[in-house]
């Protein structure tokens, strides 16, 4: 519906504010504040505004002032005028959404999300991060937040290559590493320069993340998956798909906790050559384990045939989008060169402020505080298992974030139990939610359960292994 020819009533209530504004401000106030009540619809399409004298009259401001911002925006094409027709809200424009959407990650309405994947973020060291914050925006010269040298900032990569090697027994050139925003833009790289290559086709575990079946096609790959047995990938189901790449987490698989046997690594690195492919390893939670040291990183056996990723995501936070890629010297240049395509590098400031905080050992503190926090929280969900749930048997090694959990006979199936752990309140999931498309899900009687721990506190998981008890009785 149109106004009279008077105009809209709403215009001058709309713009009495900006009208208001300062002399100096008067002219982009009016313009903003007439913009933002198109955009907004507050001014509908086919809406005729009064003529510049009227309003002019109206706001109390000079003609001139109000038929400058018709014009503007007539320019920019949120009004239309013709001679002798008056101005009118452009029928172009189109209204805006009346808010932003989060799209992140959550587990609505659930009391306990035992739903593994996240650390605790409140162990987020932010007294150590703004200090290594202030150092570097005091210290860094101008020059350096020019754009980076895609592989990342030489003072990081250095740095980041002897924690590697210190820690994860990595062959770790700075020359060879790329600092990317996490294991998924870090697989998303090698799955272009693969493609690029010939490659049609990924090997990925089986159990494993299924994210990788919707994120591999986006570079033109597909997934091919791969049963994992006791010790780590089958090798015969490896050998007979014909894939020459393969996605692994040896050093502790996800989700089923197995850590790759010495056995397997070999024979994995053997077949590797054999087909002049590659090895991805995920070293998603390697610096984890509650039993004893670590074992290395697969990438220090063979680094010609094994590209290495890693990342801050669960040692300090996933928002960070902060993380790494070792790859071997035969891939270098295309992989620098699509990342150089794909954003020009990582921002610099995050890179000054890692590379300060693993130069002054803030990083070996936050790994061996959080480890402390996280053993103690595995320690009470085994506890709270055998408690609640007496017989449950807790699989994999010591390790990482999550374990799991394969209850007694009588509680499955699976999904009856997750649900009715839902209407409790407990956000749980089972073994056969991480396995791959066209592949078997269904776990039969026997419920296997993925639970994480590590964004809870101890009492929390108490509770929720309760609840959950109380819910399948």
């Amino acid at each position: 519906m149109t106004s009279s020819p008077s105009g809209p009533p709403a215009a001058r209530e709309l713009l009495l504010a900006a009208a208001a504004a300062p002399a100096r401000a008067r002219g982009r106030t009016l313009q903003a504040a007439l913009r933002a009540a198109v955009r907004s619809g507050r001014l509908a399409p086919g809406t005729r505004l009064p003529s510049s004298r009227d309003l002019a009259a109206d706001l109390g401001v000079s003609r001139g002032l109000v038929t400058e911002t018709y014009e503007q925006l007539t320019a920019e094409g949120y009004l239309r005028s013709g001679r002798g027709a008056g101005t009118w809200v452009s029928e172009a424009v189109r209204a805006a959404r009346p808010r932003a959407r989060d799209l992140a990650p959550r587990s609505p309405g659930a009391k306990v999300g035992f739903v593994p994947g996240t650390p605790d973020l409140s162990l987020f060291p932010r007294a150590a991060w703004t200090a290594a914050q202030r150092g570097v925006l005091a210290e860094l010269p101008h020059q350096d937040l020019g754009y980076p040298d895609p592989r990342g900032l030489p003072r990081l990569r250095t740095a980041l290559a002897g924690l590697l090697a210190r820690r994860r027994g990595v062959v770790a050139d700075p020359e060879l590493l790329v600092i990317v925003s996490g294991v998924t833009q870090a697989t998303t790289l090698l799955g272009h320069v693969l493609h690029a290559r010939g490659l049609r086709a990924v090997g990925v575990e089986d159990p494993g993340s299924p994210h990788l079946d919707a994120l591999y096609p986006t570079t033109g790959v597909g997934v091919v998956p791969l049963p994992v047995d006791d010790e780590g990938i089958a090798l015969g189901p490896l050998r007979s798909s014909g894939v020459r790449a393969v996605l692994t987490t040896p050093s502790h698989q996800f989700p089923t906790g197995i850590a790759y046997s010495a056995r397997r690594r070999v024979a994995l690195l053997d077949w590797a050559r054999s087909v002049d492919g590659i090895v991805l390893e995920d070293d998603y939670d390697g610096d984890f384990r509650y039993d004893r040291a670590p074992v290395g990183a697969l990438q220090g056996l063979d680094p010609d045939h094994v590209a290495y990723a890693g990342s801050v995501s669960k040692s300090l936070a996933p928002g960070l989008r902060l993380g790494w890629l070792l790859v071997p010297q035969a891939l270098a240049e295309e992989v620098v060169t699509r990342k150089r395509a794909m954003d020009l590098g990582h921002p610099t400031l995050d890179q000054e402020i890692f590379a300060r905080f693993l130069e002054r050992g803030d990083y070996d503190r936050q790994l061996r505080r959080a480890r402390q926090a996280y053993r103690e929280r595995r320690d009470t969900l085994v506890a709270s298992l055998a408690e609640h749930f007496p017989g449950t048997e807790v699989t994999g090694i010591a390790a990482g974030l999550h374990v799991i959990a394969t209850l007694p006979w009588g509680y499955g199936p699976g999904e009856r139990f997750v649900a009715r752990a839902a209407e409790a309140g407990v956000a749980v999931r089972t073994v056969a939610a991480y396995r791959h498309a066209g592949t078997e899900h269904d776990d039969g009687p026997v419920v296997r359960l993925v639970l994480g721990y590590a964004q809870l506190p101890p009492s929390r998981i108490r509770e929720g292994v309760r609840l959950m008890a109380e819910a399948v009785i």
